[in-house]
């Protein structure tokens, strides 16, 4: 029964976005794709651009929001200012944003990922040992992404590239499905 009213309401959701969005999602996605595998560099260096001017745009609103709204002040006044600072140092450095941007990305999840192995290291004293396997993979996996943050901002636009591609079309499905 459940069940049923969970179908139905993911049914009359999917009913509220028209098809024809996301059409163009998936074709945006799939092109991105496309173009990360052909031209990497380059697209990173677009891409990075446009988040440079997301950060700017998002900033500026976040310090005008001030007006409107005084709830958490400091934050927004916090957030709205680096927003700025942050988006113009990425559009006016492109080429240098399109390296330190992805390689900030990978030291952090590497970082994360020897913090997350140590947690289940310690968790492995309770749990047994798969935990125990899956920290010191994860311990592993977060040193080499230091140790050669070269090679995961490599495999990084490869593996987003790929799913560029592979959520492009399947989105692309999906909007011909809702059609």
């Amino acid at each position: 029964m459940a069940e049923e009213s969970v179908t139905e309401a993911y049914e009359r959701e999917m009913a509220l976005i028209p098809w024809w969005l996301v059409l163009l999602e998936g074709l945006t996605a799939l092109i991105i794709g496309i173009f990360l595998f052909a031209r990497p560099v380059g697209t990173t260096i677009f891409l990075v651009s446009v988040l440079g001017w997301y950060w700017l745009i998002t900033g500026i609103l976040s310090l005008i929001s001030l007006y409107m709204d005084r709830t958490d002040q400091i934050w927004k006044l916090v957030g709205g200012i680096l927003g700025i600072i942050v988006g113009i140092l990425v559009i006016e450095q492109p080429l240098v944003s399109a390296i330190l941007v992805p390689a900030t990305f990978i030291l952090v999840i590497g970082v994360m990922g020897i913090c997350y192995g140590f947690i289940s290291l310690f968790w492995a004293l309770k749990t047994g040992w798969a935990a125990a396997i899956m920290g010191l993979l994860s311990i592993i996996f977060g040193l080499l992404l230091i140790g050669a943050p070269w090679v995961g901002i490599e495999l990084l636009v490869l593996v987003l590239a790929g799913l560029g591609i592979i959520g492009g079309i399947t989105a692309i499905y999906m909007a011909f499905k809702l059609r």
